[in-house]
C-alpha cells in the first residue's frame, strides 16, 4: 500500500507541471528524484499533508489564473495524489511523565483544481513513537467533519465494509482518511490530535514529532502570509527539577517552575520547517526517585473510583550497575518467517549477542513444529561461544514448518530454573498465533509463581498482524517483562534491538509497594509489577476506594543483591490529566486481560474507556461524521449529517488460519477496486458458465497488467468470437427451426 501511495504522489507531482502560477511564483518546481531515493519511500509524508485525489487530469489547473492546457486523453487509474499547498501550521505538545499529547492545526488550499470542478482530498498524518490517533476535525466551505468512536457490534461491523481510502493506517505510524468533493480553490482547516511515547535513554527524555515539510507545499505567491507556530509544555510532576538539553527549533522560554517548563516559537517564514521537531530534557537526579499522583474521576467517567499513578525514574547516573543476565532467545523459524523477516531477525539477534557481557550467559531455541537447541545448558557469553552461536544460527535458521510456542517456552523455563544472583530472561520472537495461547498463559503463570527469589522475566516481540499481540502482551505481564512489536518489516531489527536493550538494563528487581493493602478496594495496571530499567521509567496506575496513605514505600533488590527502598510522596495531580495520559496504557492492559479471561464485562469497560478518552480499542470503531451546512446565511446552520465508517484500526487477536498456512506477514491480498468487483459480479451473473472460466479473478488480474498491444489483440479476438456467436444465433433464430 505504501508503494502505491508513493507512486500516486510521484504521478501527482508530474501533473503539477500543468499549473501556471504567473510571474509571481516564488518556489521552484519539485526536483526530480532519482530511482534510489524513490526506493526509500521519499514521498511518504514526514509531516501532516493533504493531497488532491486526481482521477481526471484535465481538471488540474490554477483556480485563480486559468491557463491554456493541452487536452488530456484518459484517466489516472489509480488516481494520482497531488500535494496541496499549505497556508499555515501550528503545533502544540504537552508532555506528562513518559507521554506527549500532540495537537496540530493547519490550513491547506486546493490550488491545483479548476474553480468549477471538485476533487476528493486525502489527509495523511504521520505520528511519533507509538502514536495513537485521538481525533480529527476538518472544516471546508459548506461542510465539516469530525471523528467519533462508537461501540463495536455486529451491526456496526457488517453494516458497511470500508474502502481503503475511507481511513486507516498507510504505515503503522501514518494515519490517512479522505474528504470527498472539495471545490477547487477552497481552503481546508484541519485539526488533529494524537498521543505518543517519549523516548528515554541515559536518563534523558526525547520528544520527536514529524514536522518536516517538502518544499512543494510552500505557496507560490511571494505575498502570501506563511505562519509557523510551535508551543511546548512540560510537566513531570511536583518537586522535580528539569534541565533542557537540545532543541531543533528556536524556542523562547515562557515560564519555568519546579517540574514545569513552557516554550513558544512563532514566526512568519519564507519556507516551512524542513526538520522534525525534537526536544530533549533530563530530570535532574542521580538516584532512583519517584512519586504518586492522585486524581478524582471526571463527571463523564463511568468508573467512579479514584485514580492513582505511581512513577519511578532510574535517574541519570551513568555508572548505575545493572543485573547480570541469563538469556534464552526463543525464535520462531516457521515457514511464514521466510525471507526478509528471518534475515532481519537474525541481524537483530547478532546485535543482541554482541552486547552481552562476558559474565552473562545465554542459549538459543529455534522453533517451528519442533525445537532446535543451540545448547542444552547455558553458555557464558565468551567470544568463542558467540562465534559458535552465530555459525549455528546461519545453519539452523531455515524457515519452514508450523508453529508450537509452548514446547520451547517450557524448555526455556527448565534451562533457567537454577538461576542465582542474576536476572533470568526469556526473549520470545514470533509472527504467528496458536490455538493454545490461554493454556500457555496459565502454564507460565503457574510455573513462574513457583520459582525462586527471582523468577524468569519474559520479553515478547510480535512481528506483523497475524500474531496475537494481546497474547504476547499478557505473557510479558505474567513474566514481569515488556512487550514490543513491529507491524512493518522495515523496522524489525531496530525495534527488536531496542527491546533487548531494555531487557539488559534492569537496575531494580522484585519491586513491591507497601501500605496499599489497607485500601477498601484496589485495582493495579499491570497486575504484576515489572522491574525498573535504566532505559525506561516505570509507570503503574490504577483505581482505588478508601483513604490513600500520605507516603508509599517501594522496595526491591539491586544488582548487587542488596535491598533497596524509597519513600514516595503522595500528591494531587495538579495540571496533569491522568485520565488522558494513562488511557492508552490502561486500555492495552485491560484488553489483554479481557482476552485472557474471556470477560464481556471487561470488554465493555474497555469500550467505555475508549469512547471517553478517544483512544481506539478493539471494541470500538472510529467513524467520520459529515455535517453539511446551508449555502446561504439565511439557511439553517446544519441541514444534513452523514456517518462514514472508517477502517478497523485495532490490531485484532491474531489469525490462526494465516499462521497454519504459513502466510507471510504483509502479503495479504489487496482488496479489488470497487469497479473491478462490480465487473466481476456482473460477468458472473450475465455470462454463466463461460464467464465462470474466462472472467475469473486470475483473468481479471492478468488483464489489468496487460500492455496496450496485447489488449488490442485480445479485444479483436473477442470481437471476432462474438461475431461468430452472433452468426450462430441468427442462424438458429432465422432458420425457422424450433
Amino acid at each position: 500500500m505504501a508503494d502505491d501511495f508513493v507512486k500516486a504522489v510521484d504521478d501527482g507531482l508530474k501533473l503539477s507541471k500543468r499549473i501556471y502560477f504567473g510571474k509571481d511564483r516564488s518556489v521552484a518546481p519539485p526536483k526530480p528524484i532519482v530511482a534510489m531515493e524513490k526506493a526509500s519511500h521519499s514521498y511518504l509524508p514526514t509531516a501532516p499533508m493533504v493531497y488532491a485525489v486526481i482521477s481526471d487530469p484535465s481538471i488540474v489547473d490554477n483556480p485563480d489564473i486559468p491557463s491554456y492546457q493541452p487536452h488530456v486523453h484518459g484517466r489516472c487509474d489509480p488516481p494520482a495524489l497531488l500535494p496541496l499547498q499549505m497556508n499555515g501550521i501550528a503545533l502544540e505538545a504537552d508532555c506528562y511523565l513518559d507521554t506527549a499529547l500532540v495537537t496540530v492545526s493547519g490550513s491547506w488550499r486546493v490550488h491545483c483544481v479548476m474553480g468549477s470542478r471538485q476533487c476528493d482530498c486525502r489527509v495523511a498524518i504521520p505520528m511519533g513513537e507509538q502514536g495513537s490517533i485521538l481525533g480529527v476535525e476538518v472544516d471546508i466551505p459548506r461542510k465539516s467533519y469530525s471523528t467519533q468512536l462508537i461501540v463495536m457490534d455486529e451491526k456496526n461491523n457488517m453494516e458497511k465494509v470500508p474502502k481503503a481510502e475511507d481511513g486507516g493506517f498507510l504505515k503503522p505510524h501514518i494515519f490517512t482518511f479522505t474528504i470527498s468533493q472539495v471545490d477547487g480553490g477552497s481552503n481546508l482547516s484541519i485539526k488533529v490530535r494524537w498521543s505518543q511515547k517519549l523516548l528515554f535513554h541515559n536518563g534523558q527524555f526525547s520528544l520527536s514529532i514529524p514536522f518536516s515539510f517538502p518544499e512543494y507545499v510552500t505557496p507560490a505567491g511571494k505575498k502570501i502570509s506563511k505562519k509557523e507556530k510551535i508551543q511546548l509544555n512540560i510537566n513531570v510532576g511536583p518537586g522535580t527539577e528539569l534541565l533542557c538539553k537540545t532543541t531543533s527549533h528556536p524556542l523562547k522560554e515562557l515560564r519555568r517552575q519546579v517540574g514545569k517548563l513552557g516554550f513558544l516559537y512563532e514566526a512568519e517564514v519564507l519556507a516551512w520547517s524542513s526538520s522534525d521537531f525534537i526536544f530533549s530534557y533530563t530530570v535532574s537526579s542521580s538516584h532512583i526517585f519517584g512519586g504518586v499522583l492522585l486524581q478524582s474521576p471526571s463527571v463523564l467517567d463511568t468508573d467512579e473510583r479514584e485514580m492513582f499513578c505511581f512513577y519511578l525514574f532510574p535517574g541519570n547516573q551513568q555508572s548505575m550497575k545493572v543485573f547480570r543476565k541469563e538469556v534464552v532467545f526463543v525464535v520462531d523459524i516457521s515457514g511464514s518467517m521466510r525471507g526478509k523477516l528471518l534475515e532481519d531477525t537474525k541481524k537483530a539477534l547478532y546485535a543482541a549477542l554482541s552486547k552481552l557481557d562476558p559474565k552473562d550467559s545465554f542459549s538459543i531455541i529455534a522453533f517451528n513444529g519442533e525445537t532446535y537447541l543451540f545448547s542444552s545448558a547455558m553458555e557464558l557469553a565468551t567470544e568463542e561461544a558467540i562465534e559458535n552461536a552465530t555459525q549455528w544460527i546461519n545453519i539452523n535458521f531455515i524457515a519452514g514448518g508450523g508453529t508450537n510456542i509452548l514446547l520451547p517456552l517450557n524448555q526455556a523455563i527448565e534451562m533457567l530454573s537454577n538461576t542465582r544472583d542474576s536476572i533470568p530472561i526469556i526473549f520470545l520472537i514470533t509472527d504467528g498465533a496458536v490455538e493454545d495461547e490461554r493454556h500457555i498463559c496459565d502454564f507460565m503463570k503457574s510455573h513462574l509463581t513457583n520459582q525462586g527469589s527471582i523468577c524468569p522475566r519474559i520479553y515478547t516481540f510480535g512481528i506483523g498482524s497475524f500474531c496475537n499481540h494481546y497474547f504476547l502482551r499478557m505473557l510479558a505481564i505474567i513474566g514481569r517483562g515488556h512487550y514490543d512489536a513491529s507491524y512493518d518489516a522495515d523496522s524489525i531489527d531496530v525495534r527488536m534491538e531496542g527491546l533487548f536493550s531494555k531487557a539488559s538494563s534492569t537496575v531494580l528487581a522484585n519491586l513491591v509497594i507497601d501500605t496499599l493493602d489497607k485500601l477498601d478496594e484496589l485495582e493495579v495496571y499491570p497486575s504484576r509489577l515489572p522491574d525498573l530499567l535504566s532505559e525506561s521509567p516505570l509507570i503503574v496506575s490504577g483505581r482505588y476506594q478508601g483513604v490513600f496513605p500520605d507516603i508509599l514505600k517501594a522496595r526491591g533488590i539491586l544488582a548487587d543483591m542488596s535491598n533497596f527502598s524509597v519513600d514516595l510522596k503522595v500528591q494531587e495531580a495538579k495540571d496533569i490529566p491522568l485520565d488522558k495520559v494513562l488511557a492508552k496504557r490502561q486500555i492495552d492492559l485491560l484488553t489483554s486481560n479481557a482476552w485472557f479471561l474471556e470477560n464481556k464485562e471487561l470488554e465493555l469497560k474497555v469500550a467505555n474507556m475508549s469512547i471517553q478518552s478517544g483512544v481506539v480499542s478493539e471494541y470500538t470503531r472510529m467513524v467520520l461524521l459529515e455535517t453539511q451546512r446551508g449555502k446561504k446565511a439565511t439557511e439553517p446552520a446544519e441541514v444534513q449529517k452523514k456517518t462514514l465508517m472508517l477502517q478497523i484500526l485495532g490490531v485484532g487477536f491474531g489469525n490462526l488460519t494465516a499462521t497454519a498456512e504459513n502466510i507471510h506477514p504483509g502479503s495479504e491480498e489487496t482488496k479489488l477496486p470497487e469497479a473491478a468487483e462490480v465487473f466481476a459480479k456482473a460477468a458472473s451473473n450475465c455470462c454463466g458458465k463461460l464467464c465462470g472460466h474466462c472472467c475469473c479473478m486470475c483473468c481479471i488480474n492478468t488483464c489489468s497488467r496487460m500492455n496496450d498491444q496485447c489488449a488490442i489483440v485480445l479485444t479483436q479476438l473477442c470481437g471476432a468470437l462474438a461475431c461468430f456467436g452472433c452468426m450462430s444465433c441468427c442462424e438458429v433464430c432465422c432458420s425457422g427451426q424450433d
